[in-house]
């Protein structure tokens, strides 16, 4: 498979004020048959430097690990909870007092999605949508909490009609009994439109009348870009044409001081034989330049500069998602936190993407069995050279005594010393990668690039002339329990065995 990493830096500009840059965030959905529990989610979030988050609920396991940990929160109300609220000023109260004023402060909830598409997927719904919205903000300003936390509603970008060029583009005017109120509703509580925008869909319904790189964000000669032919403005992108026909569906119903911000938006990383542009390659290439595009501030040939602040859709792959195999395969990481594919960020002006080559570490599984552990371990200190003098009794990383213990040593050693090329943290399936530094006390992992050796790009540079002291030596230090587990969270996957 080769090297997986991921690398977000979701903040950029340290001048501007958080008003004027935009976010990258991430969409959390839960349709997992193996769902890491909320702990494990939200150290990944933490790992990755993810500082915004859009929930499908209120589960409030996920809000409770969330608590002071300053990330900021979408929650939403489901599809199946908002005929009653849109009915009841009290089940709207009831549900802010349960699902928000229980959580905050510490959990930093900034926005409640309510609904979603229901226009178009819930649409005996939508009379009432404006109302449950307005009931859920009178709550929030009887909780003196309406200025820190808007109330919106995601719509899926099918509800724009003409949408090309933008500035003919309007919405269905089926809606509008439903879509004058809403904006009315945004415009006076400060609020956003929340778009959901998906040029995969966009390229594959046009058979063939967009082109690949017009969806990908890829670079295109000035004679390939989409010109307005009315406002003679040049589209190099779907996003932002699909973006600007929001923004002009909205001013043809005269509302033109509502900010967009898309609540989803991503590209598939697999699909079946009918599916053939659902690749990593493509879900890579997509994701990595709207992330750049949208933290470089670009904003839209309509709007240039001004925020179009995005949630990636999304942080897992769903595996039970119903549907085609693209629908199980949106997802920025597996289940078990390990990323899909590489984001190319490297080089990408104010997108920083971070070096993680060294903080990344191989170490021994939970509840592998000793055996292979200890086999697996004469191996790395024997034909695989590492240098494990810094497990001999009495150095740094004697202690704990245990077979685990000194297994991830080794296997760190072993694959940063590699530089962690495919097959280097699998030991016939006894190790895993991991983001938490294993390091303990005066015991500096290698993958640190500590005081027991030193890392340069990820290769540990230890000498390796004593990796077989007296034999095999290690066998006689691993009296004790196995070393408490370690976080499965991998920022890295390695296949093969070694």
């Amino acid at each position: 498979m080769g090297l997986l990493f991921l690398a977000l830096l979701l903040m950029v500009g340290s001048t501007a004020s958080a008003d004027e840059d935009a976010f990258i965030g991430v969409n959390v959905g839960t349709a997992l048959s193996d769902m890491p529990d909320p702990t494990q989610v939200v150290a990944l979030l933490k790992a990755q430097q993810i500082r915004h988050v859009r929930l499908f609920d209120t589960d409030r396991a996920m809000l409770q690990a969330l608590a002071k940990t300053g990330i900021h929160v979408t929650v939403s109300v489901p599809n199946d909870q908002l005929l009653g609220i849109g009915q009841s000023n009290a089940t709207a109260a009831n549900w802010v007092a349960r699902n928000i004023l229980a959580h905050v402060p510490a959990t930093n909830i900034t926005a409640i999605a309510v609904g979603s598409e229901v226009l178009t997927t819930l649409p005996n719904a939508a009379p009432i949508l404006v109302s449950a919205m307005n009931f859920i903000h009178s709550a929030l300003v009887a909780a003196n909490l309406d200025s820190q936390i808007k109330v919106s509603t995601p719509h899926s970008a099918s509800i724009i009609l003409d949408s090309f060029p933008p500035s003919q583009a309007f919405f269905n005017r089926t809606w509008d009994p439903v879509m004058v109120p809403l904006l009315k509703f945004l415009q006076s509580t400060g609020s956003y439109l929340m778009l959901n925008v998906y040029p995969y869909y966009d390229y594959v319904k046009a058979d063939g009348a967009i082109a690949l790189d017009y969806a990908l964000f890829r670079p295109l000669l000035p004679t390939k870009e989409a010109v307005d032919r009315n406002t003679l403005l040049h589209y190099t992108n779907v996003f932002d044409a699909v973006v600007d026909a929001a923004y002009n569906a909205m001013s043809d119903l005269n509302f033109t001081n509502i900010p967009v911000v898309v609540a989803e938006s991503g590209w598939p990383s697999k699909g079946d034989s009918s599916e053939p542009e659902a690749t990593l390659e493509n879900a890579n290439t997509y994701n990595s330049n709207l992330i750049r595009h949208v933290l470089n501030n670009t904003g839209t040939p309509k709007h240039p500069g001004i925020a179009v602040s995005t949630y990636i859709y999304e942080l897992y792959n769903e595996d039970l998602r119903p549907g085609s195999v693209s629908e199980k395969n949106w997802g920025l990481f597996d289940a078990n936190g390990v990323p899909v594919y590489i984001l190319h960020l490297t080089g990408s002006g104010t997108v920083l993407a971070n070096d993680t080559a060294n903080q990344t570490y191989c170490v021994a599984k939970d509840g592998a069995d000793k055996k292979m552990l200890q086999a697996a371990l004469d191996w790395a200190c024997g034909p695989g050279k590492v240098d494990c003098s810094a497990m001999l009794q009495g150095q740094p990383c004697y202690e704990p005594d245990t077979v685990a213990a000194h297994s991830s040593y080794a296997f760190d050693a072993y694959y940063h010393r590699m530089d962690m090329a495919d097959g280097t943290c699998n030991f016939n399936g006894v190790a895993t990668v991991t983001t938490t530094d294993p390091s303990r006390g005066s015991c500096i992992f290698p993958g640190s690039g500590g005081r027991n050796g030193t890392i340069t790009n990820g290769t540990s540079l230890a000498p390796s002339t004593n990796s077989s002291v007296s034999g095999s030596p290690l066998k006689l230090l691993h009296r004790g329990d196995l070393y408490p587990c370690f976080m499965l969270l991998g920022l890295v996957l390695w296949t093969g065995v070694v």
